[in-house]
């Protein structure tokens, strides 16, 4: 281990994660609200949502959010077919109104045919004892939600907006979503709302910024951004940090974003 990466890294993460982070970030959605299933379906939509400009990517799930009346869990469990007419012309980038409404459809299934509390359980009741990390919990959470006995009729463009391992996605945006549920709330910018999963379990979200900071910094050296390159970033990071290692993605972040070190 160097020791030298690893204090350059330790300050950067305290620096960059601060409350001050969160009002320019997706985080700031579900930060709008109190109620876990708030929080959970604002930031589902917010990380799923989160590629491109980050003000654009927030002003999407502002209007999003408005057409939900800003009550997203209550809008999921109690509207109706005839509801989602106000939605029709919603598009963020390559993200449109069918995709949407097949997120509606399994949001309900969840909460309401299964009665599930929190959406945790759509990740965790797929994980092992056993398991190192959340590949197993993410390829599930995907056959789950295009699961074809319960949904049948969404349209197979849906497909792209889940990332899975099985395709070799780097699944950045949903590695983003399980930080920001799993990892403690201590620095007041993760929620640390979900227990059956555990922090050192997470992988670190793979995005430009960051890849180029930790090839950089000889973190990484896989070419691809892939789930073997964040797979191969997080186990480097475990050597800094092995029972939470994603903390360092703010360093890395911040790095990239802010100081553009690389």
């Amino acid at each position: 281990m160097d020791q030298k990466i690893k204090d350059f890294l330790d300050e950067r993460a305290a620096r960059y994660e601060q409350p001050d982070f969160i009002k320019n970030d997706p985080i700031s959605i579900p930060h709008r609200f109190t109620k876990l299933q708030d929080i959970e379906i604002a930031g589902f939509f917010a990380a799923i949502l989160a590629w491109g400009n980050r003000k654009t990517i927030i002003n999407s799930c502002l209007h999003l959010l408005q057409r939900m009346d800003n009550a997203p869990y209550d809008f999921i469990m109690n509207s109706e077919d005839d509801d989602q007419i106000a939605f029709i012309d919603f598009t963020h980038r390559t993200f449109n109104a069918t995709d949407l409404f097949h997120f509606f459809a399994f949001l309900k299934f969840h909460y309401w045919f299964l009665e599930e509390v929190s959406l945790e359980a759509a990740f965790s009741k797929h994980l092992n004892p056993e398991d190192e990390n959340i590949e197993n919990a993410l390829i599930g959470f995907y056959n789950s939600f295009f699961d074809e006995k319960y949904f049948g009729d969404f349209a197979d463009r849906t497909r792209k907006h889940i990332a899975t391992p099985e395709k070799k996605s780097a699944c950045k945006r949903l590695n983003m979503f399980l930080r920001w549920m799993v990892r403690s709330n201590e620095k007041g910018v993760d929620f640390g709302l979900w227990k059956k999963i555990k922090p050192s379990q997470l992988i670190c979200p793979l995005d430009i910024h960051v890849s180029r900071v930790a090839r950089h910094l000889k973190l990484l050296n896989r070419p691809q951004n892939d789930w073997k390159a964040a797979l191969e970033l997080t186990d480097q990071l475990k050597q800094y940090d092995p029972n939470d290692p994603v903390k360092y993605d703010y360093a890395l972040f911040g790095l990239g974003v802010v100081e553009k070190y690389y």
